[in-house]
């Protein structure tokens, strides 16, 4: 017996596209908003359903990034029917094969992210699509080609999605080069914030008409006018996401470890977790990024990040930084890693005592030249004779995105700053001499680490606790 699944889907513009499009390599770019991964996901699902036995890759640089984003849409907006009529079940993964949804005709997609390839990649795929392609390196993305020979489909292709980057990113370079197709999607082309007459829906004049068009710079340039750009001055001109982001890896307890904070409440409070290894490089591995929360509390996120719990700890209505504190004093609690050697912070007397008093630490305070700084920082991020920077950035180093601050489409950590941080030229500026004074609570909070271990004349200020 056959079961009917019936399922409303109706692609416009470079959606339809999508579906009809059979290149072999492709990639959907355009602004936020514009239905790019339902459309592909869509391709996916329909694939599975007309190919019986086909082999089909949903993925992103990480298999937690997937979980929140494509999977979702995948769960309650492309396959929900089919899910819920018993065509498609979810299989968990074993120690032979990785997560996936299996098909009743045969048909496998599976899931997961490239920071742990084995399973992913040990097989083979008549489709593969990549979410939010310029996460990836060029290295992966031909990684990914390799494995598309599974034979099942007439066409065998990697399709991938993404907002607009630098102009000089690879992947768009790619496309200039004739080896990508690119499609260009647009916001009239997402029926959720557009009717098919072009006018706005109630949702797209809040989102598309209001948020997006309402943010500045190379910001607006990418989410909202869809066009690939660096910024104007960028202030870091010689960051290289596929040099300084690293993927996470176990940092040795020998590393040296440091904590830089730029405080803040309207805007983001920073705390930044800099671990420093022996030749002198320092990682961003960990990273406190949010508003609308008093340094007390602050105080108390950090310290449960760095603790755990080993023995019996007493039942608390609310756990303080206090708490956690005593409860490290009678062995409740450990450490998880080294106490930084020094809390490098703004300036601010007040929030600096708060600070001090609930970690029971002692701060120092940062050097706040600012063009002093920055030349320090970019004399990190250059190649050193062994042809590494001495700066990097772990990913997703972010504690708990802020929701407020995703929302607004503002920034919500370091490594999201580093595109809009620019030099002020206007009112007769002279041209790099300082940057304009926003979105730059993590550029603050980086060049703290950077003046404290390279600005000559710096004490070096060991840590000690209360």
């Amino acid at each position: 017996m056959t079961t009917v699944v019936e399922h409303d889907y109706a692609p416009r513009g470079t959606a339809r596209q999508v579906m009809e499009c059979r290149d072999g390599e492709v990639l959907v770019a355009g602004p936020a908003g514009t239905g790019k991964s339902r459309g592909c996901i869509e391709k996916l699902h329909t694939m599975c359903l007309l190919n019986p036995g086909m082999r089909a890759l949903m993925i992103r640089k990480t298999a937690v990034s997937l979980t929140s984003s494509g999977l979702v849409t995948y769960q309650k907006h492309v396959a929900a029917e089919a899910i819920a009529a018993g065509v498609v079940k979810y299989f968990g993964g074993s120690s032979k094969e990785p997560p996936a949804w299996k098909y009743a005709n045969g048909s496998v997609l599976v899931v997961g992210g490239l920071n742990d390839p084995l399973k992913i990649m040990s097989t083979e795929y008549d489709v593969i699509y990549i979410q939010e392609a310029t996460e990836v390196t060029k290295e992966d993305w031909e990684s990914c080609t390799t494995r598309l020979r599974n034979g099942v489909v007439s066409f065998q292709q990697l399709l991938a999605d993404c907002n607009p980057d630098s102009e000089t990113h690879w992947l768009y370079l790619r496309c200039q080069q004739g080896q990508t197709r690119m499609l260009e999607s647009r916001h009239w082309e997402n029926p959720t914030y557009f009717h098919e007459d072009g006018t706005p829906t109630d949702r797209g004049r809040d989102y598309v008409l209001g948020k997006l068009a309402n943010l500045t710079g190379v910001r607006r340039a990418r989410l909202y006018e869809g066009r690939w750009v660096s910024a104007e001055g960028v202030v870091y001109e010689q960051f290289d996401r596929s040099v300084h982001l690293l993927e996470r890896f176990d940092i040795p307890e020998t590393w040296r470890r440091w904590w830089t904070v730029d405080f803040g409440y309207t805007n983001p409070f920073v705390l930044q977790c800099w671990a420093e290894d022996p030749d002198g490089r320092i990682y961003l591995y960990r990273e406190i990024y949010h508003t609308q929360r008093l340094v007390e509390d602050h105080a108390r996120d950090i310290l449960l990040t760095v603790t755990k719990v080993v023995g019996d700890v007493p039942d608390r209505e609310v756990l303080t930084a206090k708490d956690i504190r005593e409860d490290v004093a009678a062995k409740r609690r450990v450490w998880i890693e080294p106490k930084p050697r020094a809390v490098i912070c703004d300036h601010d007397a007040e929030d600096r005592a708060t600070l001090e008093r609930h970690l029971g630490m002692s701060t120092t305070a940062a050097n706040k030249k600012v063009k002093g700084g920055i030349e320090l920082v970019q004399s990190r991020l250059k190649l050193a004779g062994d042809g590494r920077p001495r700066l990097y950035l772990l990913k997703n180093s972010v504690v708990e995105r802020d929701v407020e601050l995703d929302d607004k489409l503002q920034p919500c950590s370091t490594e999201e700053e580093l595109p809009s941080y620019i030099w002020d030229t206007k009112g007769g500026v002279k041209p790099k001499e300082q940057p304009v004074k926003e979105k730059d609570h993590g550029m603050d909070a980086k060049r703290y680490i950077v003046a404290e271990l390279d600005a000559e004349g710096r004490p070096r200020v060991r840590f000690m606790g209360r």
